[in-house]
């Protein structure tokens, strides 16, 4: 299974990094077909805060992704005007989960993929996806069939924990809630973040 992590410059660390090592668990786990990469439109992007990583894989590779993770950032409403970008992402969720945070969920938008379907996405972003015709919804997860979306940074765990469940199982998913929950707090945590997930989950 493969899972690209889209990630452009300007960058919300939180929204990519947390999600990518969260992912990553499961291949240190002995997974070797599970494999989770950072796409960029540039072989190098540097993050809203001045952090600058290499990209592993292009945009076009990351089409051919079982999933697709869209992550968020200060230019996301720039790299949503440019042509170039955008012509680059062809997804399609009929063959791929498709998932999108805080500012991503605009890209989604952008996309068409949103549809009639309500979205989450953060505080800072919400006029605007608003403007691009979502429904916004109140909470931090929502999924429908193939695709999901998430609002704030720390929601992360939602989506990753969604994309788990729906590529491996949900005993894998709750593994890698339990490794990174605090401690002292971590079934609580798992229980509440399984919250999100399974019932949707069951549902689509």
């Amino acid at each position: 299974m493969h899972i690209a992590i889209l990630t452009f410059d300007g960058f919300n660390e939180l929204d990519s990094l947390i999600a990518y090592g969260m992912l990553s668990r499961i291949s240190l786990l002995g997974d070797t077909s599970w494999k989770v990469s950072i796409a960029s439109p540039s072989p190098r992007v540097t993050s809203m805060n001045g952090l600058t990583i290499d990209a592993h894989i292009d945009l076009k590779e990351a089409c051919q992704a079982d999933a697709v993770l869209i992550g968020s950032g200060m230019k996301t409403r720039e790299v949503g005007n440019d042509a170039t970008i955008m012509g680059q992402l062809q997804l399609d969720p009929a063959r791929q989960l498709i998932a999108a945070q805080c500012s991503g969920t605009f890209l989604l938008a952008k996309l068409g993929l949103t549809k009639q379907m309500p979205a989450c996405t953060d505080t800072t972003s919400k006029p605007w996806v608003q403007a691009a015709g979502v429904n916004v919804l109140n909470q931090a997860f929502f999924a429908q069939g193939n695709l999901a979306t998430a609002g704030g940074c720390l929601s992360a765990q939602y989506i990753s924990a969604w994309l788990i469940t729906r590529l491996k199982n949900a005993e894998a998913a709750r593994e890698v809630l339990h490794y990174f929950a605090p401690v002292g707090e971590k079934e609580e945590y798992v229980t509440r973040a399984l919250a999100h997930v399974q019932p949707q989950e069951n549902a689509s």
